[in-house]
Parts: structure tokens; C-alpha cells; sequence
């Protein structure tokens, strides 16, 4: 569905999208993350024609170039704020880029805006502007869609409607392509991660993928804990407890199964401990920093 190659994108002759390369395939939902100023927005901009570039962008093997839009026919956006007319009603802005009554209503119903949509946009408030300019993002089923924050000024029910809009598009082919700081929410709905810092791709897997590998500690539990701590510390293998479990990396798993074993000790549970998105995006990025400082 989308494919970038080797794009780089300069603002001021400065670089802010360095040699960045990936794809996304038709249903994916990928999440794009990175810290303020990693080169997210400048990058959506530069897949939709908005800045220039070099390198290749292609939508449905179509290209995007500066000069040349027609492959963003089916490409929805919604990029920093919303762009609605504040002196038209929403249902206004709404019918300026629909081309089907029937889809038009059904995002109307779907992120409930009934209540106001013929009322002026000029005195919405920020979460109903923030629904519109999704709501326009979504018109005319396109083949891809690109947020930067979507959740942005949004309630709780909001979020989750929003969610599963997006959700649902997805299962009928639509990819994505969203930013949001609120990592925990993103992780709920992503498939896929993209993570850049300083305008360069740090990471490009799917979810699963992602967090198989950059699982850190397991949790167990064993037949005889008091003995298992003892060898342990023998051993001089790294671990917590939070009784009745200890917690050890992931790297010490099979040399901990082969110690347990070797002293006729069983283990009634294993298992990683629950993943949380944001401190491993901070350790990679703690990691990448160690790694430049010492190169």
C-alpha cells in the first residue's frame, strides 16, 4: 500500500528525515513513535507531497511527488490540527470533500456527532474539532489513512469510539499510519512499530515481533522458593522477588531451568512480565544514546 525508500527530507538545509526506508502493507495499523522532534510529523508531511524530498515514495505503486498529488487521491489525513472552516457547520465541512451521503452519515453516527454536526465549527470545542478533522480523514473509504495525534483533546468514550473506527476500517483493508504520544493507548490498536529518533528508523517490526524481542525480565514461581533463592544467589544470578515469585532477564531463562532442574526443583509458573511500551521505547533510546556516545 505504501512504500518508502531511501527518503530524506531537509527543512532549512538542515536534515530532519535521514535515509528512512519502510513499507505498509493493505490492514496494517502502524504506530509511529519517537521523542519531540524525532522527525514524525515532517515525515507524514513528506509522504503526502507536503515538503521536499528525495528518495521514493509510492502509494498503491503510484508516486507522491512535490508537484504531483494524484496518488493521495485515497489517502486520508489528519496532520497537527484539523483543517476546517470555522465559519461553515461541520455537516458543511464534511460535504465539501464527500462523495457518498451514505459514508458521510455513518462516520457522522459512528463518532457521535449528531448533536452539533449543523452547528458552526467556529464554536466547537476542541475534542468535537478533533472528531471532525477524523471524520474528514475517514471520508470516502481510503485506502490509507495518516493521524498525527488523534487522541488529541478526546474523552474517554471518544478515544475508544475512535479506536474501534479505526479498528474497523483496518479489517476492510485500510492501512495506517499513527503518531501519538499516549503510548499506551496506540499500543491497544497498532499492529506494527515504527520507531525513529533524530530522523533516522530505529525500529521496523510488527507488534508481536516487537515485543518477543524486547521482552526483558520473566516471572517464576517454584516447588521450593526458599531453596531456589539460596541457589540463586549462589550462582550469582540477578533477580527480585515479589513473593511468591521471583524475577530474572531473559537471557539467565536457560541457565535458571538447567540449575532448577540439576537440584530437583520444578516450576509451577513462567512467564514474561507484562509488557509496557513506554519504558521499552525509553530503553532503546537509552540505548542508542550509550551506543553513539561510545562509537
Amino acid at each position: 500500500m505504501l512504500t518508502v525508500q531511501h527518503v530524506d527530507t531537509y527543512i532549512r538545509r538542515r536534515p530532519i528525515v535521514k535515509d528512512i526506508t519502510f513499507t505498509i502493507a493493505p490492514g496494517s495499523i502502524v504506530g509511529l513513535i519517537g521523542p519531540n522532534g524525532a522527525g514524525k510529523t515532517t515525515l507524514m508531511k513528506t509522504i503526502l507531497g507536503l515538503t521536499k524530498f528525495s528518495g521514493t515514495i509510492q502509494v498503491a505503486q503510484a508516486p507522491v511527488t512535490e508537484t504531483d498529488h494524484r496518488a493521495l487521491q485515497h489517502v486520508g489525513a489528519l496532520i497537527e490540527h484539523p483543517a476546517i472552516y470555522p465559519f461553515l457547520t461541520g455537516l458543511q465541512n464534511l460535504e465539501l470533500y464527500s462523495q457518498d451521503a451514505a459514508d458521510r452519515q455513518q462516520l457522522i453516527t459512528a463518532l457521535e456527532m449528531g448533536d452539533y454536526i449543523r452547528q458552526k465549527a467556529k464554536g466547537y470545542s476542541l475534542g468535537m474539532t478533533q472528531k471532525l478533522g477524523i471524520a474528514i480523514a475517514f471520508l470516502n473509504q481510503p485506502q490509507l489513512i495518516i493521524l498525527d495525534e488523534p487522541m488529541n483533546g478526546l474523552d474517554v468514550e471518544a478515544t475508544i469510539g475512535v479506536r474501534q473506527l479505526i479498528q474497523r476500517y483496518a479489517a476492510q483493508g485500510t492501512a495506517f499510519l499513527i503518531s501519538s504520544h499516549i503510548l499506551s493507548e496506540l499500543q491497544r490498536v497498532m499492529t506494527h512499530v515504527i520507531l525513529i529518533n533524530h530522523g533516522q528508523l530505529i525500529v521496523d517490526q510488527p507488534l508481536q515481533q516487537f515485543n518477543q524481542l524486547h521482552q526483558q525480565n520473566y516471572q517464576f514461581r517454584t516447588t521450593a522458593p526458599q531453596q531456589t533463592r539460596q541457589l540463586l544467589e549462589a550462582q550469582q544470578i540477578a533477580f527480585t522477588t515479589h513473593q511468591p515469585y521471583f524475577s530474572v532477564r531473559r537471557e539467565t531463562i536457560f541457565a535458571l531451568q538447567d540449575l532448577l532442574a540439576t537440584h530437583h526443583i520444578y516450576l509451577e509458573e513462567l512467564a514474561p512480565v507484562e509488557h509496557n511500551l513506554e519504558q521499552t521505547v525509553v530503553t532503546i533510546l537509552a540505548q542508542q544514546r550509550e551506543a553513539a556516545h561510545e562509537s
